[in-house]
């Protein structure tokens, strides 16, 4: 995500497209009431216009599902075309799971059933952009984890001693974790970005790599990937990223 300010009290900038004008109008006047900065376009056409035209200058993206000329489905993958870390979020009345899994494909960050609370809304949004505040972590692919380099391209661990190889799995679980380090990661949120499906035996497969990752991470004493009762986990690292 591009820096586009140094105001450190700028207003966050979302794109919101929905159909229905009703929804979409008292959206955009309760995000903008705290304090959000958001541009409302009615179908995915004139959605995708406005993300180009703004340079691609926004930090979340709201999308329905069900729109005329482009619906949300096809407007995000047109826009991971051009962008692949722009948050998004669908809002949708399709509460099916292969609709559910489809929005993940795709590449969202979320995916709210209708109806929903606005005030629900606004905490997912703000969680969202906690994860990719700060030195903006989705943008590099190397990070420093105490004594550890993890290089997330090459998917690889290093310290000082060794060097060690990372699975795919263990890979992308771990830049889950360090994309919200001393933050905690949602169980669920995690289970359906990688796995697509949160049911037993992918929890259990989530379980298995946790152990192996905690395993590795020994390296360094300081780092360490703690378990965060009926929420998730949580990795603890004893420096910024």
């Amino acid at each position: 995500m591009q820096n586009k300010t140094n105001n450190k009290t700028a207003k966050r900038k979302i794109l919101l497209c929905e159909d229905d004008e009703n929804l979409g109008v008292i959206l955009r006047e309760y995000l903008m009431a705290k304090g959000f900065d958001v541009t409302f376009m009615p179908d995915g056409e004139t959605g995708y216009e406005a993300f180009m035209n703004e340079n691609q200058n926004f930090d979340v993206c709201l999308f329905d599902v069900m729109m005329p000329n482009k619906d949300g489905f096809a407007l995000a993958s047109e826009i991971r075309k051009v962008n692949g870390i722009v948050p998004i979020v669908f809002l949708t009345a399709k509460a099916l799971k292969e609709d559910v899994l489809e929005g993940f494909r795709i590449g969202a960050d979320d995916y709210i059933t209708k109806p929903f609370s606005m005030e629900e809304l606004v905490y997912r949004i703000e969680a969202i952009l906690r994860r990719v505040s700060g030195k903006e972590v989705r943008n590099s692919t190397e990070f420093q984890l105490g004594k550890i380099l993890f290089d997330s391209h090459k998917q690889t661990l290093t310290s000082p001693d060794t060097q060690l190889k990372l699975t795919t799995k263990e890979n992308e679980l771990l830049l889950l974790l360090v994309q919200n380090a001393n933050s905690i990661l949602q169980r669920d949120y995690a289970l359906k970005a990688i796995w697509m499906e949160d049911n037993y035996f992918n929890a259990r497969s989530m379980d298995v790599y946790i152990t192996k990752l905690r395993k590795i991470l020994r390296i360094d004493p300081e780092v360490e990937i703690i378990n965060i009762h009926g929420r998730g986990y949580k990795l603890i690292v004893p420096n910024q990223i």
